[in-house]
């Protein structure tokens, strides 16, 4: 089955991607609504090999819908989407979530609140 899972960081780097997903997947470019975007530094030395970068944007719900974070919606499989959770650190969680175009797509968030 495909899901739909939106990127508005390393996700959307090539090298991320072959390495997570085996694939450059499609994507769309699309908005995460009523969230607000910052920075986290990344202790896993894997993840850090993998992006290229010890600091990630994360977001945060605000429900402000002039809060927006721009990405990209990509399409994945089940298996893809496992692996994606595999690749994330524990600062973050997947939600599902309502884009701008009015789509649903998982994405990742804080979790550290």
């Amino acid at each position: 089955m495909t899901q739909i899972l939106f990127s508005y960081g390393t996700l959307q780097q090539r090298e991320v991607q072959l390495a997570t997903f085996g694939r450059e997947p499609l994507g769309t470019s699309d908005q995460l609504v009523g969230f607000h975007q910052s920075m986290v530094k990344i202790e896993d030395p894997e993840v850090v090999k993998t992006s290229g970068k010890t600091h990630h944007p994360i977001v945060k719900q605000t429900g402000i819908a002039e809060d927006r974070v721009a990405g990209t919606a990509f399409e994945v499989t089940d298996e893809e989407l496992a692996n994606a959770d595999k690749y994330e650190v524990s600062d973050y969680k997947r939600v599902s979530a309502t884009l701008a175009s009015g789509r649903r797509a998982w994405v990742y968030v804080d979790n550290r609140a």
